[in-house]
């Protein structure tokens, strides 16, 4: 779960610019997302609600989306929200999960320095893992 501290700053750094861009018009709750692809590259998501409520989009899973189609798979996420720093939601866990359950998860505050580094893991015990047959 080591993420090198200046791939952490380029993390959020990135997720505060994804934050700037979130439409969130209802919850005013902006959250801009940062995943680290396989590859070296950064994608960025924010969340965009919806006045029908459970058609808004967390910014975790579209940068997910973003990462995936760039062709390649999510390594590493920051997350940034105002105030003090919020995990992501269950579901937004449990698809981050789909990829490594032992990624590092950055939570950090659009408006202060302080950050906090979790492995999905710890945020996630016993995700939901298909297993074929």
């Amino acid at each position: 779960m080591e993420l090198a501290k200046v791939t952490m700053d380029r993390l959020i750094e990135a997720a505060r610019r994804a934050q700037a861009q979130a439409y969130a018009p209802y919850s005013n709750f902006a959250v801009g997302a940062a995943v680290l692809g396989a590859d070296g590259r950064v994608f960025l998501g924010c969340n965009v609600e919806n006045s029908s409520f459970g058609l808004t989009v967390c910014a975790e899973r579209n940068a997910v989306a973003a990462t995936l189609v760039a062709g390649t798979r999510p390594a590493a996420v920051a997350v940034v929200v105002n105030g003090k720093t919020v995990a992501p939601c269950g579901a937004c866990r449990q698809v981050l999960a789909e990829f490594d359950p032992g990624m590092p998860v950055v939570l950090a505050s659009a408006t202060h320095d302080s950050h906090e580094v979790m492995s999905l893991d710890a945020l996630l015990p016993g995700a939901f893992r298909f297993e074929k047959p």
